[in-house]
């Protein structure tokens, strides 16, 4: 008999990847889809950042790197998180891996143990509560919707903490809803946290950069939070760099080695090309990476304004990121005379197949409400994309 792990079993396919690949294959038929379901940005690495790997390939950069990348990188992370952040690490407490994805399931590995909780606010990241069960702990998700603008309160994961908690994940800016906690909200949590012995913060900063409400503050800045909070970044979003498949963890030493003892088992160091090139982002003028906020500024003000000239939908300013997350639930209930829409899955696939455009559905995020757009794609794309989804919902009836 053909049969999968029970370890595996428990796992959900990732319904942002099911959506873009619906798209695409869409697209192969000939059909003119808009995707607006894919979770990176639309423009190319920067150039400077290009010619450090041609060069590193030159210099013959082909052969494994320590587990935890080359040290080089190490420093220049080091530094980064000193000049931006005002945070001291040393390079002995930051690993490198494949990418800041495989950084939080490390996390999630190295720390969680079977059968305890992580805390995950809904709407969060489709990954997150996959990566829980995968270390056969529970996912504990408390929700935050719409009218508290995605974003929990210290009351409510006052109330989630059990003597089984082991984490909470938080996400800022976050995927799906482009919300931003404050340094006075992420410190109103980090009182609750240093409340409870054992109990960390997994910290995804990945879309630092992408903000719009001025400085990003990270959790771990707040005193006594950084022995408890694991940070993870990477160069994916802010520099364009999805495929290099680079990201980093800075943690208290300890949780580092164990990082670097299981990721030593399964993927070894990350491409040493790629981390020639991360090394180039880091170190180099930072001006790429303001040109492409501004660019996502204006679309997201573009894709607000239009968002919430169709009737029905309720749209909030997302404070970074490039997603829209506009609640939806008005619609449910409602038919175009060959289908009726009873939840966000129905509208995301009406959507893609009367008038495609790809979104994801709020249920793959945990808020059944809602439905997420993305704008990291052209003006002209994000122009048409709304108009044909103001058609589409208006037949609904």
């Amino acid at each position: 008999m053909n049969e999968l792990s029970n370890r595996l079993n428990r796992l959900s396919p990732s319904a942002t990847l099911a959506m873009s690949q619906k798209s695409a294959e869409m697209k192969a038929s000939g059909i003119d889809v808009i995707n607006m379901s894919v979770g990176e940005p639309d423009f190319n690495t920067p150039d400077h950042i290009k010619d450090a790997a041609k060069e590193a390939i030159e210099k013959n950069y082909s052969r494994y790197s320590p587990v935890a990348g080359y040290k080089n990188l190490l420093e220049a992370i080091s530094s980064k998180l000193k000049k931006e952040n005002n945070l001291d690490y040393s390079t002995s407490e930051i690993i490198v891996s494949n990418g800041a994805k495989q950084s939080v399931c490390n996390a999630v590995l190295a720390l969680v143990n079977d059968g305890e909780e992580v805390i995950v606010p809904a709407p969060y990241w489709v990954s997150y509560p996959q990566m829980v069960k995968l270390a056969g702990a529970h996912p504990v998700i408390i929700p935050a919707g719409f009218s508290q603008n995605f974003k929990i309160t210290a009351e409510q994961l006052k109330r989630a903490i059990t003597k089984k908690t082991k984490m909470l994940i938080l996400c800022s800016p976050s995927n799906p809803t482009g919300s931003v906690y404050s340094l006075e909200e992420l410190s109103s949590l980090a009182e609750v946290i240093l409340a409870h012995e054992n109990l960390y913060v997994l910290a995804d900063e990945i879309y630092e950069h992408i903000n719009y409400i001025g400085k990003h503050s990270s959790i771990a800045q707040i005193k006594g939070m950084k022995e408890r909070t694991i940070v993870v970044n990477g160069v994916s979003k802010a520099y364009a760099m999805t495929g290099w498949r680079i990201g980093f963890m800075a943690a208290p030493e300890w949780i580092v080695k164990g990082c670097n003892k299981l990721q030593g088992q399964y993927t070894s160091g990350p491409s040493s090309v790629s981390q020639m090139a991360a090394l180039q982002a880091y170190i180099a003028s930072q001006d790429c990476v303001l040109k492409m906020k501004d660019a996502f500024q204006r679309r997201r003000d573009m894709i607000v304004e239009l968002a919430r000239d169709i009737p029905g939908l309720e749209v909030n300013v997302p404070q970074g990121a490039f997603y829209l997350f506009p609640k939806c639930s008005s619609f449910y209930g409602k038919s175009d005379g060959k289908r009726v829409i009873n939840s966000s899955s129905d509208l995301a696939i009406y959507l893609l197949e009367e008038a495609h455009v790809a979104t994801v559905a709020g249920d793959a995020f945990g808020d059944k409400e809602c439905f997420r757009m993305s704008y990291a794609t052209s003006e002209e794309n994000i122009r048409e994309a709304l108009l044909r989804i103001k058609r589409a919902l208006a037949q609904l009836r």
